[in-house]
């Protein structure tokens, strides 16, 4: 993911915001020119009054910015929340050495976020932001088949919008449930949109699948790491060799950009019927 492997150690200054730019100082970084947002954690931020971490259920909870008073959504904040409704990737790094060393911890999307009542920089209690962080490799897996199908198309498109909407306060394990059923149910719509043509070349689906349904790949148009959550009018549903060439060709950027206008175009003419 752009050029980091999930394990490996990099300078954050000549590496990280060598390649991005961005503020270079404090947790979390919103680069003008890239669509990423820079999150950074580690045991240092104890003395702020953060305090990082897994939870039993495989979400990474993640305090927002803000050393005194409460937490608000503004700026980094602000970045972290909105960043799958900006199309931006978000890459976690955590700190190890006082060198400016981080270790990339991979591509991950925020689902969800709480309020607690933490102790600030000055030790006086105050609302934090506490983000919940999900992976995006777990949303690969992530199937279509687990709920019950809605009777008409419409239902269904409807259903997809409704289940990406923004994300709000919750348990961890609530919004991940959310943010599955989220992934789940744009994958699917994405698919009926379709009806079995690939919405880049126009050509049918190139085979049947074992259920006899035309055979198309889900592509995030806004580049999110594949099997990301995302909107209904950010995905695209292609074939193979389509899906390939929106990732790695030398054409990918107008490729990209051809589907993002077909998609809209799709999706004004859906929500006239």
């Amino acid at each position: 993911m752009f050029g980091f492997e999930v394990g490996q150690i990099y300078k954050r200054r000549l590496d990280i915001h060598g390649q991005f730019g961005g503020q270079q100082q404090g947790g979390i970084s919103t680069p003008k020119s890239h669509p990423v947002v820079l999150a950074f954690t580690g045991s240092a931020g104890s003395q702020h009054g953060y305090d990082d971490g897994w939870s039993d259920d495989g979400v990474f909870h993640y305090f927002g910015e803000g050393q005194t008073g409460a937490m608000t959504f503004t700026g980094g904040n602000r970045g972290l929340r909105d960043h799958l409704e900006n199309g931006k990737e978000l890459l976690l790094f955590e700190k190890v050495r006082r060198d400016g060393s981080v270790r990339f911890m991979g591509c991950f999307s925020c689902i969800g976020f709480e309020y607690r009542d933490a102790p600030d920089t000055e030790g006086k209690m105050r609302q934090a932001i506490v983000f919940h962080l999900l992976p995006q490799t777990d949303f690969i897996d992530v199937s279509i088949e687990e709920r019950p199908l809605p009777s008409t198309f419409g239902e269904l498109r409807k259903r997809a919008y409704q289940d990406g909407d923004e994300v709000q306060p919750g348990s961890s394990i609530e919004t991940k449930q959310k943010a599955f059923k989220r992934s789940a149910s744009v994958k699917l719509y994405a698919l009926k949109r379709a009806e079995g043509i690939c919405e880049h070349c126009s050509q049918p689906a190139p085979f049947q699948t074992s259920s006899g349904n035309p055979y198309l790949e889900v592509h995030h148009i806004t580049r999110l790491s594949d099997g990301g959550p995302d909107r209904p009018d950010r995905v695209a549903a292609i074939c193979p060799n389509c899906h390939r060439a929106a990732h790695y060709s030398s054409d990918s950027f107008a490729i990209n950009q051809q589907l993002l206008e077909r998609v809209r175009q799709k999706e004004a003419e859906l929500e006239k019927v």
